[in-house]
């Protein structure tokens, strides 16, 4: 990171402080950052001789001075950028995707003048790609962090991404997609895994920027600072046009099967058991129905939409390509669909891997995850899992958000059991067990909820954890109990309604 990046991020967010005595949340601050900070680079792009199709009218000129070249502020000012915000939603290719649905949530035109002034000082272009990318990254940290937000559940830890992309090992001619993309970023520690590992020839560079990210958001204001964040970190389209496709597609990646298959899958689908949506009933009341996926590539019908993220991965994968998932414990122990699909996964599949992740190191409170990574093989007769290495980082690891959160230092020793040079040679160790495939199968309900170390606090009385992480841990397991519970209440309320007995 530059070090001119963390005094531009707290200047930008400091502004933010401002704005929030108007009502403007962080997110909405984020967002509308988005919007001027593209409009601004389009403006340093063209005086580099760039084409671009955002028209004249709406430019990041026209925010600046009026037609007489006064400068533009107060009503004028406000009413230009509203247009130029619900214009531009109707332009197509990137420029749509960042201003779709916007808004202007900055309802002060003296707040706002001074924003876009501040924006207007700095010479984007010029800084470096990596330096606008960190910013970027900057902002959308500090966003998740707001727990008010709700952004946290879009925000995955950076290092346990990178962790996650080293150990499958991306190289420079493989495809790579995420079909719950958030705010991207799989896609780019894998751009700075594969140009830190390997000397890129110009073809290979341009295919890395343009062909090799495909992924799928179905939130658009995530989809909006997800495509900007790829975009100031060098992926997507080098043209601001309204015909170039983003690397980042505006819907619901599980409502239809994949048209293409990909060599890797990293992701880390949203937090929430049940997929659910409220419709109005004949009498104008409010209904919360559980929403059901059907597919033909499917294994099993089910509204756990952790299940149906598991199974979408698994299908986008070629033969031979290789998925790293971050799924909930309910994935690795519910019967029913869970163990239909754990089933047949551990036959289908190559389940080598599954990392047990720590309390504490999301920004969304009430889970508790695990990494599962898994390779597709063709058809055959006899199962494709032979021994799923397991890494306890969990059982006596406590980290906590602000106090001390999770590094990519403590996931070393994972990387060095998972050994990503060559997987098949590993050796057990206090943390990392073997287990062989008839051993998971005949367990009840093919239960890959496994563990194996002691938790000292829970018979040294004498050294408990600090009462902070005692509370984070609490918060968690009830976070957890009650998400299971929401999701049993909306099993039963979407029920058809049974007839009384006699």
């Amino acid at each position: 990171m530059s070090n001119e990046t963390p005094q531009i991020v707290q200047r930008l967010w400091n502004f933010c402080d401002v704005l929030r005595d108007d009502g403007v949340s962080y997110g909405d601050y984020v967002e509308q950052l988005t919007y001027l900070l593209f409009l601004k680079m389009d403006q340093e792009r063209r005086e580099l001789g760039k084409a671009s199709s955002i028209p004249d009218e709406y430019r990041w000129e026209r925010l600046l001075k009026d037609e007489d070249g006064n400068k533009l502020k107060g009503e004028a000012l406000e009413s230009q950028y509203r247009q130029t915000l619900q214009e531009l939603q109707t332009v197509g290719g990137m420029i749509g995707i960042i201003f779709g649905k916007a808004q202007n949530r900055i309802q002060n035109p003296a707040r706002l003048r001074r924003l876009i002034d501040y924006i207007n000082e700095e010479t984007w272009m010029g800084l470096d790609v990596d330096v606008k990318g960190d910013i970027y990254e900057g902002l959308l940290e500090k966003n998740a962090q707001d727990t008010k937000s709700g952004a946290g559940q879009y925000f995955t830890p950076r290092p346990l991404i990178k962790a996650m992309v080293d150990a499958v090992d991306p190289g420079p001619d493989q495809t790579i997609a995420d079909p719950a993309a958030g705010t991207g970023g799989f896609f780019l520690a894998a751009k700075d895994h594969i140009t830190g590992e390997n000397n890129l020839t110009r073809p290979q560079k341009e295919n890395l920027r343009e062909e090799t990210f495909q992924g799928w958001e179905i939130v658009d204001n995530t989809a909006r600072l997800c495509t900007m964040n790829l975009y100031l970190h060098g992926i997507g389209p080098t043209e601001i046009s309204d015909s170039e496709d983003p690397p980042v597609v505006v819907e619901d990646s599980l409502v239809s099967q994949p048209e293409e298959r990909y060599d890797l899958v990293l992701t880390n689908p949203p937090f929430g058991k049940k997929a659910s949506f409220t419709v109005l009933n004949e009498e104008g009341e409010s209904q919360k129905q559980t929403l059901t996926y059907e597919r033909d590539d499917f294994w099993t019908s089910t509204s756990n939409k952790q299940l149906n993220f598991l199974q979408h991965v698994a299908n986008m994968l070629s033969i031979g390509g290789t998925a790293a998932i971050v799924v909930p414990d309910n994935v690795l122990f519910e019967g029913g669909a869970g163990e239909t699909v754990r089933k047949r996964l551990l036959n289908q599949y190559d389940v080598h891997t599954l990392l047990r992740l720590p309390t504490g190191i999301f920004y969304a409170q009430g889970v508790k995850a695990n990494v599962l990574f898994f390779d597709r093989k063709p058809a055959s007769t006899t199962p494709w899992t032979e021994t799923l290495w397991i890494y306890d980082l969990r059982t006596n690891k406590h980290f906590t958000l602000k106090r001390d959160p999770m590094t990519y230092e403590d996931l070393t020793d994972f990387l060095e059991c998972y050994n990503p040079e060559n997987r098949h040679d590993r050796e057990e160790t206090e943390r990392f067990k073997a287990y062989e495939y008839d051993e998971l199968i005949e367990r009840d309900k093919t239960n890959l909820d496994i563990f194996w170390l002691k938790d000292d606090s829970l018979e040294d009385t004498e050294n408990l954890p600090e009462p902070d992480v005692l509370a984070s841990d609490i918060v968690e397991n009830l976070g957890a109990a009650l998400e299971q519970f929401q999701g049993i209440q909306e099993e039963l309320e979407a029920a058809p309604e049974k007839e009384p007995r006699p």
